[in-house]
């Protein structure tokens, strides 16, 4: 894959880097031979990237030329944007405050080469900012109030790059240069390029590590390349086609930033921002059924304020619930008034809002696996022996969890497939794990999660490879959809 680095003036270009050719900005955008190019890397080193300039038009045609440019337009919105400058902030407050809390100054700029600064100190922040702000060169400024905040983030001409730091910098393009040749000299042609994210610490992940293995082989029968990647190759995501999301999400987290930032960059993504933003919050599910009609358990939604009166209605045992619990965790039983109160002191330190629901006692929950409006499997989820819910989450911190079945789609109760089919059709069109309790013939809507989980030996016990199959072909699917044709 040809790689360029665009710049306004060549002959004002400081740096030879083996292997990279150094184009003028304007020879990039009016000569056609550039536009027949297909899959060039386009790093965009203009002295700026205000709108409608030079360097603004040479990411927005890259990306229109199928080329890769870094930055891309979004990275360079981001770069304009105050709100993304206090996320970022936000996300690195300890980072930041921790590397920066020798300075005695209210202000620091930081400068950032591929990812790197002269002083060793600061590279750990350095990468973070690369990873947020895909940019070759990159400066950041951080002021102090009570804390260090950034500021905001700017890009770095050439040309304005300090004598005594060339040197260092040439050393850290080189670097940059020599991991990407490694990454993409592959063995074989392949189609497309797929990124997993994953978290290796995550004690409950959607997928074991079989399953993964399996997602990994169905991919290469597609004929994708594959990596797992991790929170910190945030800056990464515009090197792939698709991403697959095997980390459970959370809105004020950053599967959600990785979601968005691909969806910005134009790749296919499982789980997409707004199944996460629906699924992962009960509230708004809780709404959403009843509004719709769907039929589920008989549900209240209070804040602080509200009298033990609006809920008492629901009879005990009942169940209360943080809006964001996943994997049973924020979610308790409460057998009278007194464990009512006592559980409200303490979840509504956590939200403004709690879900109240009845509390339906059955022996197992089904899941239903739903992609792209298809259900995929059923599941008999059952209770963890002696407890109410289908994981026992103990102190000590070894969760107990109910036996699974899986269950032929056809021969699971049509109620039961019919109300996870509606519920999910209200979410997406995504990748959804309905959870539905069946009392007698009815069916009850409990929740529609994004991200379902797929264990080997579990979920896929029925369809097998064909299950893992299904997934890449979705993903296939939505890449072929952003690109507005049938790839050869």
């Amino acid at each position: 894959m040809r790689t360029i680095i665009v710049v306004n003036k060549p002959s004002r270009w400081p740096l030879h880097i083996p292997g990279v050719d150094v184009i003028a900005a304007k020879d990039y955008l009016m000569m056609a031979d550039f536009g027949e190019y297909r899959g060039m890397w386009v790093f965009n080193m203009c002295r700026s990237y205000r709108y409608q300039s030079f360097g603004y038009y040479v990411s927005l045609l890259a990306e229109a030329r199928g080329h890769r440019p870094s930055p891309t337009v979004a990275t360079i919105l981001d770069m304009r944007s105050q709100a993304t400058a206090r996320a970022i902030s936000w996300e690195l407050e300890s980072l930041i405050e921790k590397t920066l809390a020798p300075i005695k100054s209210n202000k620091f700029t930081l400068s950032v080469y591929f990812g790197r600064n002269m002083a060793v100190r600061y590279d750990r922040l350095s990468a973070q900012l690369f990873n947020a702000f895909h940019a070759p060169f990159l400066q950041a400024q951080f002021i102090k109030g009570k804390k260090w905040a950034l500021q905001n983030v700017g890009p770095i001409a050439g040309e304005e790059i300090p004598q005594g730091h060339l040197d260092f910098v040439l050393e850290a393009a080189n670097g940059y240069f020599s991991k990407r040749r490694i990454r993409v000299a592959r063995p074989k042609r392949y189609r497309y390029d797929l990124a997993i994210l994953v978290n290796t610490q995550e004690p409950s992940p959607p997928s074991n590590e079989k399953a993964l293995r399996r997602f990994v082989k169905a991919a290469e029968r597609a004929e994708y390349s594959v990596e797992f990647i991790g929170k910190e190759d945030y800056g990464r995501l515009i090197e792939f086609d698709a991403l697959f999301i095997r980390e459970t999400t959370a809105v004020n987290h950053h599967t959600f930033r990785f979601a968005k930032r691909a969806e910005a960059e134009g790749l296919a993504v499982i789980d997409d921002s707004e199944s996460i933003l629906k699924c992962t919050n009960k509230v708004f599910l809780a709404e959403l059924l009843e509004k719709r009609k769907v039929p589920a358990p008989r549900t209240v939604i209070v804040s602080k304020d509200s009298d033990l009166a609006t809920v008492l209605h629901l009879g005990f045992p009942m169940i209360l619930k943080r809006p964001d619990s996943s994997f049973s965790q924020g979610v308790v039983k409460v057998d009278n008034e007194a464990q009512l109160e006592e559980q409200f002191a303490t979840l509504f330190k956590f939200s403004d809002l709690l879900l109240v629901q009845e509390f339906m006692p059955t022996d197992f929950d089904w899941r239903v696996g739903i992609l792209d409006d298809q259900v995929l499997y059923t599941c008999r989820y059952h209770m963890a022996d002696g407890h109410w819910q289908i994981i026992n989450n103990t102190a000590q911190g070894n969760d107990r969890y109910g036996a699974v079945e899986s269950i032929p789609v056809q021969k699971a109760p049509k109620s039961v497939v019919s109300v996870a089919t509606r519920a999910a059709r209200l979410i997406g069109h995504g990748f959804y794990g309905v959870d539905v309790k069946q009392v007698g013939k009815a069916a009850y809507v409990v929740e529609v999660n994004d991200n379902p989980s797929i264990d080997s030996n579990v979920e896929d016990e029925i369809l097998g490879d064909r299950l893992y199959d299904a997934v890449i072909m979705a993903i296939t699917d939505r890449i072929k959809k952003i690109r507005g044709a049938e790839q050869p």
